[in-house]
């Protein structure tokens, strides 16, 4: 058809461990390069996908200091603190335990390592849009709260 589905894009990517990327971060990628909004992805489009791609599993090896394959716990709350994040070891737990299969000793492979980065992104740059005077905390109403994040989701 000369475009690529979520299915088609599922089918094309892999993580380090040979399994397939996950539906909901292949609908955020091919969401971030539909130029069209048609919910499919040209040839110009799969082809920045994949540079994107590659540049994540440069920074995704850069963290997975073990050469496991796959990012840890600590790893993942080391990877988040150097981008930037100050986030508490309680939260970078719950990320793993939403992203990572459950296990005795849970990590993430490449999908997920960019879908938890994009949405940090994504609410980071919304949180800020109402912190103007960057504080690190804003009072919002319930509504609006739900408005951002709703608004924000890739």
């Amino acid at each position: 058809s000369g475009y690529i589905s979520v299915k088609e894009l599922q089918a094309a990517l892999v993580n380090n461990n040979w399994s397939a990327f996950s539906a909901d971060t292949c609908v955020l990628m091919l969401n971030l390069f539909d130029r069209s909004g048609s919910g499919r992805m040209d040839v110009y489009g799969f082809s920045a996908l994949l540079r994107f791609i590659q540049q994540w599993r440069s920074l995704f090896q850069q963290y997975d200091r073990d050469q496991s394959g796959s990012i840890s716990f600590e790893e993942l709350q080391q990877a988040l603190s150097q981008m930037g994040y100050r986030l508490s070891p309680q939260f970078s737990q719950l990320l793993l335990s939403r992203y990572a299969p459950r296990s005795s000793n849970p990590s993430i492979q490449l999908d997920r390592f960019i879908h938890i980065c994009l949405q940090l992104q994504s609410l980071t740059d919304a949180f800020r849009e109402k912190d103007t005077a960057l504080a690190g905390s804003v009072r919002l109403a319930y509504e609006d709260f739900l408005t951002m994040v709703v608004t924000r989701m890739l």
